[in-house]
């Protein structure tokens, strides 16, 4: 490569972010994606119980039933109330509460003389995933309120085992950490795809590719110069939603190093942005490509890892996803931003991420290049 050829690239990208600036609805919708989406995403949903209704029959009005209502407070649940028994079947139709405990009578006798005792809890599992996590909050809650009372009484009996459970990279289980960080990762595929795949057609559009075909200019260069750009576009606007949203707005840590990531998502950027020109090549209108990118993009989301784990895909599927960029992304994305993991740990995936995308980005050019020339 030249220095002609460096600079004629170097002309064509201020072309494509000069068109790209003229574009304000492409430009607003840039800025949406990776500030006010990934923010919504991130803390719309949650995996965790939060402010959750609860209620307690108390039917044996102890000193130990009273400090297991006093056990439950917020943010994790509102402040518990007490109620009936005859009021629980109409209290749970109405909705008024996720849950309702019910401590039977002579309940703190039962445990102090060493019999079984029993505490019924009822669910309202029309929630099912607050429903289920609840439960696991609301049991933890309770065993170790009875344990402790018990140690203080006379009756010693001891678990057999004692489990100690230390969470590593996520120790309060918080879903946003993980879900802004996969917003992030989406929104870069997403984006790089459109606004790569929208230049090409724009250029045929518009007319503008005739004019580049009457100039001196080779297809690598033109569509050297797409990628430049977007993905130049995107990176900017990767570390501002990085810092902005995930580390400032969203406080999630950042273990690893930031540079390395960095240097990832250019390797991924560069297969994006191939991905792009071979769906803008391929597609004759922009709504043919609008519909290529939901079948394509959709895939590459879904089979990542991001959303779900790979391992929970078929075997034969799992073989497969070997092949997308989509998935090493997603892995060394987790392994640098939770795990604090360096070059040694994440240089297989960006590995595979660069020689995937450089077979495709050939591929994809070789591609562009036969519909310049049926274009002359």
């Amino acid at each position: 490569m030249n220095s002609t050829s460096l600079l004629n690239i170097f002309w064509l990208s201020l072309k494509e972010l000069r068109s790209l600036a003229s574009d304000k609805v492409m430009l607003l919708f840039v800025i949406y994606a990776f500030t006010a989406a990934i923010y919504v995403q991130a803390t719309g949903t949650s995996s965790e119980v939060n402010n959750a209704s609860i209620a307690f029959v108390d039917e044996d009005g102890s000193a130990l039933s009273k400090e297991l209502i006093n056990a439950f407070y917020p943010p994790r649940f509102q402040q518990p109330q007490t109620i009936n028994a005859e009021d629980v079947e109409d209290a749970m139709d109405e909705g008024r509460f996720m849950f309702v405990v019910a401590i039977p009578p002579r309940f703190e006798l039962d445990l102090v003389a060493g019999r079984e005792a029993r505490i019924q809890l009822n669910i309202d599992a029309t929630a099912m995933q607050q429903a289920g996590v609840g439960s696991g909050y609301i049991k933890n809650i309770l065993n170790d309120r009875v344990a402790s009372f018990l140690s203080r009484t006379d009756q010693t009996r001891r678990s057999p085992i004692n489990l100690v459970i230390r969470k590593l990279f996520n120790p309060n289980g918080i879903s946003s950490w993980r879900t802004s960080v996969v917003a992030i990762i989406n929104q870069i595929t997403l984006l790089t795809v459109v606004l790569t795949g929208a230049a090409v057609l724009r250029e045929r559009e518009h007319g503008t590719l005739e004019h580049l075909l009457v100039m001196p200019l080779s297809a690598f260069e033109i569509a050297m110069a797409k990628v430049l750009a977007n993905g130049l576009v995107i990176l900017i606007a990767t570390i501002a939603a990085m810092f902005l949203i995930v580390r400032w707005a969203l406080q999630v840590p950042f273990a690893g190093s930031v540079p390395l990531w960095l240097a990832g998502v250019v390797l991924y950027l560069f297969f994006a942005t191939a991905l792009g020109i071979f769906l803008g090549t391929i597609s004759r209108t922009m709504a043919q490509f609008s519909l290529l990118i939901i079948l394509v993009v959709i895939v590459l989301q879904l089979l990542s890892g991001g959303s779900t784990p790979v391992e929970s895909q078929p075997t034969w599927l799992q073989y497969l996803t070997f092949l997308l960029p989509s998935r090493h992304f997603v892995s060394f994305s987790q392994i640098i931003i939770f795990r604090g993991g360096g070059l040694s740990a994440v240089w297989p995936q960006f590995l595979t991420v660069g020689g995937i995308g450089l077979v495709f980005f050939i591929y994809s050019l070789t591609l562009f290049h036969k519909s310049i020339a049926v274009s002359k």
